[in-house]
């Protein structure tokens, strides 16, 4: 338990500065870093012939759906063709169609879904320039959507889409992932360009122990919320996380910049003088006088009120869930225990001794919270209601998640509390001083419905088809589970897995890149359309009417109507797998 919580009491040290470090980038205000990156960007923008014009959210969409659309068909060819390129010491092939297909997708759209083994599928080319390459670009893309998103709503322009992904690029993945991968190589990471070593085992037969760049990919596909392993035992082999401390480093790695995202938001959001004009500015400086609460004045300073909430209701929900994943696999497996197993270190199955239960409850939820599919223990042995909690997160897709998503899909959530709470009084609904109306409910509307389409409809035609039910390795109540697993982890670009199922095939490999893609752009379009209709909106003054979206009050309210929406929606599907599953074993 105490590891739980150092784990997270770093994070709240951290993510405080590093969201107003990326505040001062997505707004193009000075850092202190700007003497040693500017020169960078300025030889970047000149040679890629940038020139930084502000997009419209239409422009800006086409242009990030465009520039994902070319490195998808780059990714592509040098998978199918690593066997014929450099850095092949292995001598590895060019990997299957469908299977190249499912991979470059699930890499574009930073799921990292892997249905292939990485020492033993890819060469070090693919790793580098496919891989890590994607890892970076994706996870850039994403965090420029969501830094338009933030400005739309703050009432700023959009930016321009390549500006904001080289500066993504430049000033935060390449030199924080290179300070984590120093952390990893420290730790006993390996990061080399040799081949594979064949060994003397103590038993004297001889196994082949792969090696490679694997520091340098495990820092990004942490930061970057990537998920994607060097090995196919992914984070739970000792060569991709071999220490206790490593391990630590990983989760805060996965938890930091969906966090700092947040508290960018409510920055920019608290900060809205370019946009708002003196009047505002006045108005919002006599009301900060007029408050009393010496507490909340520092609050706003650090994160700004609607910022708190919104950070406030994912921190309740990641608990919640972290707290019923914690101790369903201390409770252990009943099954276990009456075949006379000690369980009082709790359910072990699956997990590595090193990290045991605290630690491997942590990283699951975190995983799945912060959408980064890593995994340093095999989610398919977890208890029922363990197992269910990242199921659970990946539906939600708003507990923080990763690259920006968890943020933008709280807002639609935010968006529909508030348009909720207008019906119930029959006032127009109001967020952030601009009418919520019938266009912008449509778009969160198909943002919210999209979601649970895809997982729903997709294992639906799983288990309804002989392809789908070919994957399917445990009968049951688990069987479904694992199905559900795969298409939430897709539609959610998670990328984890119940890895008990046999999905290398046609069928799971075009179905997942399926909902992959839908899940990755259909919502990101929609969303930049929604900012893009609010910032058009003309701003209305606030009045004793209006509901005030940065308070405690409200922040329970999205709590319950995220809960609420989740229940009406999964617990159907929910019941008749983990839920059914735990019941079964305990009664």
């Amino acid at each position: 338990m105490l590891q739980i919580i150092l784990t997270l009491a770093i994070f709240l040290i951290l993510v405080i500065p590093m969201g107003k470090y990326m505040y001062h980038i997505a707004t193009e205000q000075k850092t202190f870093a700007d003497k040693v990156f500017d020169p960078v960007d300025r030889l970047i923008y000149k040679v890629c012939g940038i020139k930084g014009e502000n997009m419209g959210w239409k422009t800006y969409a086409l242009t990030l759906l465009t520039a994902n659309a070319v490195m998808v068909f780059v990714g592509y060819l040098i998978l199918r063709l690593q066997n014929f390129l450099f850095l092949n010491p292995n001598g590895i092939d060019g990997m299957e169609a469908s299977l190249s297909f499912n991979t470059v997708i699930s890499f574009m759209t930073n799921t990292n879904l892997q249905h292939y083994s990485g020492e033993s599928g890819l060469a070090y080319v693919s790793q580098m320039c496919v891989i890590i390459f994607m890892m970076f670009t994706s996870a850039a893309s994403g965090y420029a959507a969501c830094m338009a998103f933030c400005r739309g709503l703050s009432g700023r322009k959009l930016g321009n889409f390549y500006r904001d992904m080289v500066r993504i690029t430049t000033r935060i993945l390449i030199p924080v992932s290179f300070i984590i991968a120093l952390i990893l190589v420290s730790q006993g990471t390996p990061q080399t360009m040799i081949g594979n070593l064949t060994v003397k085992t103590v038993e004297g037969s001889y196994q082949d122990i792969a090696l490679g760049p694997v520091a340098a990919l495990e820092s990004i596909k942490h930061l970057g919320t990537n998920g994607g392993g060097f090995f196919g035992a992914n984070s739970a082999t000792p060569f991709e996380n071999p220490t206790v401390l490593s391990n630590m480093a990983e989760m805060l790695s996965m938890m930091l910049l969906p966090g700092a995202c947040v508290v960018t938001f409510g920055l920019m959001l608290h900060d809205r003088k370019q946009a708002a004009g003196r009047e505002t500015v006045r108005r919002e400086r006599e009301e900060q006088l007029a408050g009393s609460a010496t507490d909340r004045k520092k609050c706003r300073a650090m994160i700004g009120g609607q910022g708190a909430a919104v950070f406030g209701a994912m921190t309740v929900i990641f608990l919640v869930g972290l707290s019923i994943c914690f101790f369903s696999e201390k409770a252990g497996n009943p099954v276990i225990t009456q075949m006379g197993i000690d369980q009082s270190a709790g359910s072990m199955e699956g997990k590595e001794v090193r990290f045991g239960i605290p630690q491997s409850s942590l990283f699951t939820t975190v995983t799945t919270s912060f959408t980064t599919g890593t995994v340093n223990n095999m989610h398919d042995t977890l208890t029922p209601l363990g197992g269910m909690v990242p199921m659970l997160h990946m539906m939600l897709n708003c507990v923080f998640g990763g690259k920006g998503v968890g943020l933008m899909n709280m807002v639609m959530y935010v968006i529909l509390a508030v348009f909720i709470c207008g019906l119930m009084v029959g006032r127009t609904p109001e967020y952030l001083n601009k009418k919520i109306e019938g266009k912008e409910m449509k778009l969160v509307a198909m943002v919210l419905l999209i979601h649970p389409l895809l997982i729903l409809g997709f294992s639906a035609l799983a288990v309804s088809m002989q392809a789908g039910l070919d994957g399917i390795t445990n009968p049951g109540f688990h069987g479904l589970s694992q199905v559900l697993y795969e298409y939430s982890s897709s539609a959610a670009n998670n990328g984890s897995g119940f890895e008990g199922l046999a999905d290398n095939s046609l069928f799971w490999n075009m179905t997942t890149g399926l909902a992959m893609f839908f899940g990755r752009y259909l919502a990101i379009i929609a969303q930049l359309a929604i900012a893009g209709s609010l910032l058009g909106k003309r701003r209305i003054n606030e009045s004793a009417g209006t509901l005030r979206t940065d308070t405690v009050t409200f922040m329970v309210v999205l709590i319950f109507i995220v809960y609420i929406f989740a229940a009406l929606t999964f617990f159907p599907a929910l019941a008749l797998g983990p839920i059914a599953e735990h019941l079964s074993l305990w009664l």
